[in-house]
């Protein structure tokens, strides 16, 4: 399958990613099992996911992905076939959070363990810590990889600014800098991509994988109405916000443009995200086999210019 590069890495992926919040919360470990074989055997080579997945759901943690992710590669053996990248910084069941060097060195054991691996392909910063210095923080994440624990770190939830500034203010340090970036994009949530990140990145040339990719599934079509939400408990306070006048003619031309390709709307949307140059691969989750098996079908795809200036002009903002 056709590998591109992560940024300035050496790190070559499939333009999918899979995104590892679902694990032990929307899908329980048998299923996330099924997936991840699925996912790896299929010939993709990235999965994500961070040390907070999935506290948000009752009676969690935070670290449940992590521990599944975990479980799998020592009853797999598919270890050495994945790039690993999680994330830390978010706030944990304990109240912990944040980029201080004691955190990141707590927390990078802590993932390790769950994780049941030697080491973090790519390490992210998942929300930026304006109370920590970015000396503090980057010298913290450069004794990591000093030490063989992580290979490369990113960010994720960065402002264009934040970004830069860390970036200009680590090189002179001669530290370890991010060679990633997570952004939220997708084809209706442009504009704080686009804006300003979009140049960031294609300036200091950081790989980019985005999440929801989909919207939270908006983009697969299966949402129309707000009785369509009853499909989701887990999704729907998330997708409501989309169901207005732009999301429905976005829906419109994606329908209108699967059918002329013989493809499904989430499949033409992952397409789009993979058509901008400064993407290197969208985020996406599943919870079915068949659900997945059908995204990575989407990665044959490629649309025209034509089609890509009308959906476009069908979600301009």
């Amino acid at each position: 399958m056709q590998q591109v590069a992560l940024g300035k890495t050496p790190l070559r992926i499939v333009p999918l990613v899979f995104g590892g919040n679902v694990f032990g919360w929307s899908v329980d470990e048998q299923q996330s099992f099924k997936l991840l074989d699925a996912f790896v055997d299929a010939g993709l080579n990235m999965i994500d996911t961070a040390d907070c997945y999935s506290i948000w759901a009752d009676g969690h943690q935070g670290g449940e992905s992590e521990t599944i992710l975990g479980k799998w590669f020592k009853q797999s053996g598919k270890r050495n076939k994945v790039i690993l990248a999680t994330k830390v910084g978010m706030k944990m069941a304990d109240g912990s959070q944040g980029l201080s060097a004691a955190h990141i060195t707590k927390s990078v054991e802590n993932s390790l363990k769950r994780l049941q691996t030697d080491v973090i392909d790519l390490y992210q910063a998942h929300i930026d810590d304006p109370n920590t210095s970015f000396e503090e923080t980057f010298s913290a994440f450069d004794k990591l990889i000093k030490a063989g624990k992580v290979r490369f770190i990113g960010a994720s939830n960065y402002s264009a600014d934040r970004l830069e500034a860390a970036i200009t203010a680590i090189q002179k340090l001669n530290l370890a800098v991010f060679q990633t970036l997570q952004p939220e994009y997708n084809l209706y949530d442009r504009q704080g991509y686009e804006t300003k990140l979009q140049a960031t990145v294609k300036k200091l040339g950081l790989g980019v994988i985005t999440y929801y990719s989909l919207a939270s599934g908006f983009l697969s079509g299966k949402y129309k109405t707000t009785a369509d939400l009853q499909k989701s408990a887990a999704r729907s306070p998330k997708v409501k916000e989309y169901l207005n006048d732009r999301g429905l003619k976005i829906l419109a031309t994606l329908n209108q443009v699967a059918s002329d390709y013989n493809a499904t709307p989430a499949q033409v949307a992952l397409a789009w995200l993979r058509a901008n140059p400064t993407v290197t691969a969208p985020i996406v989750s599943s919870t079915t086999v068949e659900q997945l098996t059908q995204l990575i079908k989407g990665l044959t795809l490629t649309l025209t210019q034509d089609t890509l200036a009308a959906l476009n002009q069908a979600s301009s903002y």
